[in-house]
């Protein structure tokens, strides 16, 4: 494998122990994940701030932002912000491990007060296109150059249609944040794939949030030049088996890599480098090295630009 540039990765909520989403995140332990983020072959994130209090989410984002511009090695790994929350989908099986109380429909006020947090790192913010009412904060959004991602969420095809007419363009994670037991047709799966044409479709290639097969037919549906491969790891990738914490929200790593809320069966995040994911594609999948590139380099990469 002639890997030649490093991966990019646009969901990440944690790394190598280090949690991004707490109010008492250092710069030190921040710098910690950045360095071991490089050693194991990232040229870039996007820093990912999920759904909590709207006060601390505010508070984590100004944290990254600050460090962001006072620490060199910071600013060449972090080279933005993924807001994913708190606008998304309250009913269970969509909001994941989004905490319920803390989720609300869009705003473009609350938005610009978060944007302003963030300092204008902001890359991508996911929402649910239907809490967002006339699309308006998809469509402010759209007007000043961020990207807006549906993900958590259970539009109706028109919903969808409009939120791509208002600058919709991506979706978060596909596959999952979804309910175990689907309508057959009248699904967010089938909506999307509908409309894969206006879309980079994102994917976990951890083999557990998406088995490999049913990935490979995603990527047959959607095509290697509308998708992008993502970890949205949390403090347990490149990290031993064991408890650590996204958010408030308690977790276990298992030796077998997946990341649970103890005694719980949903999926909250994973513990899966962008090196394992490019591995996945090729030696699991049959990938092709360029593909594979394509898919964890070449697509993610525009959209840092």
């Amino acid at each position: 494998m002639n890997i030649t540039k490093g991966f990019y990765d646009i969901q990440v909520n944690g790394y190598a122990g280090i949690d991004f989403n707490q109010n008492d995140l250092s710069a030190e332990d921040f710098k910690f994940a950045c360095k071991r983020l490089k050693e194991d072959g990232v040229e870039g994130i996007l820093a990912t701030i999920i759904t909590a209090d709207f006060i601390d989410m505010k508070t984590r984002l100004a944290n990254i932002a600050r460090y962001q511009k006072e620490d060199p090695l910071i600013q060449d790994i972090v080279q933005g912000i993924h807001i994913e929350g708190p606008f998304v989908n309250n009913e269970l099986g969509y909001r994941g491990a989004h905490p319920e109380k803390m989720i609300f429909d869009a705003n473009p006020d609350q938005m610009l007060e978060l944007l302003e947090a963030a300092n204008g790192l902001t890359k991508i913010v996911t929402l649910a296109p239907e809490k967002d009412k006339g699309m308006q904060t998809t469509r402010m959004l759209t007007d000043i150059g961020i990207n807006v991602s549906a993900g958590h969420c259970n539009p109706s095809l028109a919903q969808l249609k409009d939120a791509i007419d208002a600058g919709l363009s991506m979706f978060t994670h596909f596959g999952n944040g979804i309910p175990n037991m689907l309508s057959r047709h009248d699904n967010i799966l089938q909506k999307v794939f509908s409309l894969k044409e206006h879309l980079w479709i994102c994917y976990i290639a951890d083999g557990i949030h998406i088995p490999f097969y049913v990935l490979k037919n995603y990527l047959e549906l959607t095509g290697f030049d509308h998708s992008i491969i993502t970890t949205d790891c949390m403090a347990g990738a490149s990290a031993p088996p064991g408890r650590y914490k996204i958010s408030h929200i308690e977790l276990e790593v298992g030796t077998d890599g997946v990341v649970r809320e103890p005694g719980k069966e949903n999926l909250a995040g994973s513990s899966a480098t962008m090196k394992k994911c490019y591995d996945n594609l090729c030696l699991q999948m049959g990938i092709s090295d360029a593909d594979a590139q394509k898919l964890t380099i070449e697509n993610p990469a525009k959209i840092f630009q």
